[in-house]
């Protein structure tokens, strides 16, 4: 396996276990950024650009790929799943930044439809620490209805909560786009992509979009599931009984959350690609990625995102303990996971998002670290892929720490 780009000097642990990722741990095609006090330090990719479910079906420990296969290249991009939360985040609390969002204000003073059915005391601040109390839908949406906005926007507004918001968590998994995009869209009178667009990856220069243009779509790969690669004595990893027990549990808020688009979309369909969806398809390249998060606790090339303070808000406990959804301990910011069991990242104080299967994106205040890993094949992991878990620890390992 080749591995393609560069590193600084003292970053070279990183080199090693992004290779080991594709020998050990199954990768297929992957890209990993790191920034340093705004200045990138890692940019490394290798493997191939696309990946099929019967290429991914066989575990892993097989890092060949076709011959015909087109290569990840630099500036090649992929779909981050989750990882959009993190950028959708900003946006509000960059709104707030501005005095044009006021996080303690209730929902229903943006939206005054949301204010349905139990939901009046539902503040801004709840939907960002998914403390909002409506994970589900009754009815799902189909993926055409998932992304036409004024459905999306009823939908959300006539759910009845599955608790009182504000008393208690559980991960909005996709209910959550729809929540940050309507207030971005009531507050700006923009979709919270073209918000993206025009006030972050512009000013930027991000490869990032939520709501892939056309112009950009040959640069991005296909994706698929991919199985893990067996453990010491041949057996699998597995997730706890309790875990499991709710995904198969078609009742369950676990279950309900992620199935609130049904049938699951295609991820590889350019209408998919095109639409705005801020909890789950925003597609990035790993620098995109990590100069996002750089972005935001620092100046990259003259522009910096967040004040200080509005840093503090990012990373600020607002949630934490067993979550109604995931069923484990979670931690969260305003928009963001913190450093925890359930998705470490480089240590106390960072802040960031993974995607369901892989990515990742965070920033670490504290050492000026900001980090984007993407992958084109994705694993049953939810917030703590092995993947990123390695390039975290080499990257811990390059500070010393």
């Amino acid at each position: 396996m080749d591995v393609n780009g560069t590193v600084a000097e003292g970053f070279e642990p990183v080199r090693a276990a992004f290779l080991r990722n594709f020998e050990t741990l199954g990768d297929r095609g992957a890209a990993v950024a790191v920034y340093r006090d705004g200045r990138k330090v890692v940019d490394l990719w290798g493997g191939a650009k696309n990946v099929t479910a019967a290429e991914g079906a066989d575990g892993a420990g097989d890092t060949g790929f076709p011959a015909d296969a087109a290569p990840w290249e630099h500036g090649t991009a992929q779909i981050v799943r989750s990882a959009t939360k993190g950028v959708a985040a900003a946006v509000l609390l960059l709104l707030a930044q501005r005095g044009e969002l006021d996080l303690d204000a209730p929902v229903g003073h943006y939206w005054p439809e949301f204010k349905a059915r139990g939901k009046e005391r539902a503040l801004v601040r709840h939907v960002l620490a998914h403390r909002a109390g409506v994970p589900v839908l009754d009815r799902p949406l189909t993926p055409a209805e998932a992304a036409d906005p004024d459905v999306t926007a009823a939908a959300v507004a006539a759910q009845t909560p599955a608790w009182e918001p504000g008393n208690d968590h559980g991960y909005h998994a996709q209910t959550y786009g729809w929540l940050t995009g309507e207030l971005v869209r009531r507050v700006t009178g923009r979709s919270i992509g073209t918000w993206i667009a025009e006030e972050i990856a512009g000013p930027l220069g991000l490869d990032l979009w939520v709501g892939l243009p056309a112009a950009q779509a040959g640069r991005v790969g296909r994706v698929a599931p991919i199985e893990a690669p067996a453990a010491g004595g041949g057996l699998r990893l597995r997730p706890k009984r309790a875990v499991s027990e709710a995904y198969a549990d078609p009742s369950s808020l676990t279950r309900r959350a992620f199935a609130a688009i049904t049938p699951q979309p295609d991820e590889n369909d350019p209408a998919y690609r095109a639409a705005v969806l801020p909890a789950s398809n925003g597609i990035a390249t790993a620098d995109g990625l990590a100069r996002f998060y750089a972005s935001l606790i620092g100046e990259v090339d003259g522009v910096r995102l967040f004040t200080p303070e509005s840093v503090a808000l990012a990373r600020a406990e607002q949630s934490a303990g067993p979550d109604r959804v995931l069923v484990v301990p979670t931690r969260f910011g305003l928009g963001y996971m913190l450093h925890g069991s359930a998705s470490p990242l480089l240590g106390d104080g960072s802040f960031g998002h993974p995607g369901r299967g892989g990515s990742l994106g965070f920033a670490d205040p504290a050492s000026g670290i900001a980090f984007g890993y993407v992958t084109n094949g994705f694993r049953k992991s939810v917030t703590a892929d092995p993947r990123a878990q390695a390039l975290v620890r080499a990257v811990r390992a390059a500070l010393g720490e």
